[in-house]
């Protein structure tokens, strides 16, 4: 059987999203099932940002013609210039300016494809890869989805392209490589357009969020990891800080909109803009840590310092206020330090809902985005995640002190009692983000203990015991602070949410599902 001189019979019919891909029977170029996931939402995020960047070239245009109106004749030349800079991309169609994708790591084709397919106001996608085979194939998949028009193949080096490609107005462009992305930022960011899109995937977690490679890690990222609760969050505050220290080289700065763990790998969204000025902030938003193991505090402390002064110019200076001491308050273990990092928002609420009304409008055919539930579930935890830095895991706290598992529900009503906000984090299930300190989450748990336990006897343990330690002294030093259990506003959205029937974190979908063989 053959379609337009092609042999169906070498081949399988993969469909995924709106696009159906020839994947060869030998199997001798890369597909992941599994990263579905991934291409959904990636397509759901390009239109968010394209529907986002296009209402602001809106707002520009609409001022700037009524500036033209008010002033006449000697504004033209400045509304002009206005006009110039909000229509970078390459065609405007009915005040739309068209956008240009690059798929720099193509395999398949499938990606691609499916951006040419499902995302409205496309220009042109690029689909770059360095094996022969794969270009071939994807060739071949651009016949076969008859998306010619839109979707370009290319053989060649993906970081070659990039740079040569510097002046062509690539508005989006994505990295998925297998491994890390580390080697194409520079490239990447030389490339993009300015408020452009760059979406960017990392599958080595064994080195951002594991324990037995740290100088590697330093080495790629420029940092070291967490190694407890956080560790995957503190994975994905590496990456965003090695991309804002790429971006800051060449007078750009970076805007996260959307920051995820998931399954293996971490995905990111970020809003790439040139502006040398701001570059200034980037060591008032990049920060180190000192962890400790054993309990699990965390303190963090940033390079730099941007100091507001009334009719002066803004002041940069270090950071000196070191707050810590040897070794921890709470247990006295050795802190651990881990960093530099992304000390700054990691999500843009705007950006995630208007992913999520996508999703919910957009996607309708459950068999076509087949991880639309999962989308809504995990965005909608990032939507309320705070943008307090980490989080911690009540069940590991608890094992420390040997204490049955205090509900999240009450933790949540103890928080929201001493006027502290909190959320759940869409990186690990039944875990805590506050902006409490971490002295008000001891008490919190030694309050429970004893409630639990009134005959509890500290004397019954031994004296260089963690639990010792943290029951002979007290943390909090104010007697007006006291801590009580109600449900309040902020336990009351915190039920609220975890009773919202959503598919909140990934479970397994088959045998020996997780990151596959390099091809």
């Amino acid at each position: 059987m053959t379609s337009d001189s092609i042999n169906l019979d070498d081949y399988n019919i993969i469909t995924e999203g709106k696009a159906n891909i020839l994947f060869p029977k030998e199997n001798k170029v890369f597909y992941n099932p599994v990263q579905q996931f991934n291409r959904d939402l990636s397509v759901a995020a390009i239109r968010a940002w394209d529907e986002l960047y296009n209402l602001s070239n809106k707002k520009a245009k609409g001022k700037a013609n009524k500036n033209k109106k008010k002033n006449g004749k000697r504004n033209e030349n400045k509304t002009d210039n206005n006009d110039k800079e909000n229509s970078k991309p390459l065609v405007i169609d009915n005040n739309r300016p068209r956008i240009n994708i690059l798929e720099a790591l193509s395999a398949t084709g499938l990606r691609a494809i499916r951006y040419g397919k499902e995302i409205p106001n496309v220009g042109i996608v690029i689909a770059n890869d360095l094996l022969p085979n794969a270009v071939k194939l994807i060739e071949k998949n651009i016949k076969y989805n008859k998306i010619g028009d839109i979707v370009k193949p290319n053989l060649g080096d993906a970081n070659e392209f990039m740079y040569k490609s510097k002046n062509k107005k690539i508005n989006v462009i994505d990295l998925d490589p297998y491994g890390t992305a580390a080697p194409f930022i520079d490239a990447a960011i030389n490339c993009i357009e300015d408020n452009g899109l760059l979406l960017v995937t990392c599958t080595d977690l064994a080195v951002l969020a594991g324990n037995s490679y740290p100088e590697k890690c330093f080495s790629l990222y420029g940092g070291t990891n967490i190694r407890g609760d956080s560790t995957h969050e503190s994975a994905l505050r590496l990456v965003i800080n090695m991309i804002a220290n790429t971006a800051s080289k060449y007078g750009k700065i970076i805007e996260p909109l959307l920051s995820l763990s998931i399954d293996f790998y971490v995905r990111i969204f970020i809003k790439v803009k040139r502006s040398p000025i701001l570059v200034k902030d980037l060591a008032s938003k990049t920060m180190v840590c000192y962890y400790c193991k054993r309990c699990g505090v965390i303190h963090k402390e940033y390079l730099g310092r941007r100091v507001e002064r009334e009719n002066k110019p803004v002041k940069y200076t270090v950071n000196s206020r070191i707050r810590i001491g040897d070794e921890c308050n709470f247990c006295g273990n050795e802190f651990i330090i881990a960093g530099p990092m992304w000390g700054d928002k990691i999500h843009d609420k705007e950006f995630v809902e208007r992913v999520l009304k996508i999703n919910r409008e957009e996607f309708q055919d459950e068999k076509v985005y087949g991880t639309k539930k999962r989308i809504e579930g995990m965005l909608t935890l990032a939507k309320n995640e705070i943008e307090e830095a980490f989080y911690f895991s009540p069940a590991t706290l608890s094992s420390l002190l040997r204490t049955p598992l205090a509900p999240l529900n009450d933790l949540f009503a103890a928080i929201g009692n001493l006027k502290y906000d909190g959320s759940l984090t869409h990186a690990q299930a039944s875990s805590i983000k506050t902006n409490a300190p971490w002295e008000i989450i001891i008490e919190i748990f030694k309050d429970f203990i004893i409630k639990k336990n009134p005959d509890f006897n500290i004397n019954k343990y031994e004296k260089d015991s963690v639990i010792f330690k943290i029951f002979s002294q007290s943390f909090i030093q104010d007697e007006k602070i006291k801590i009580t259990w109600e449900r309040n506003e902020l336990s009351d959205r915190i039920s609220k949410l975890r009773k919202v029937k959503i598919v909140r974190y990934q479970q397994n979908p088959t045998k020996n599902w997780g990151p596959k063989a390099k091809p």
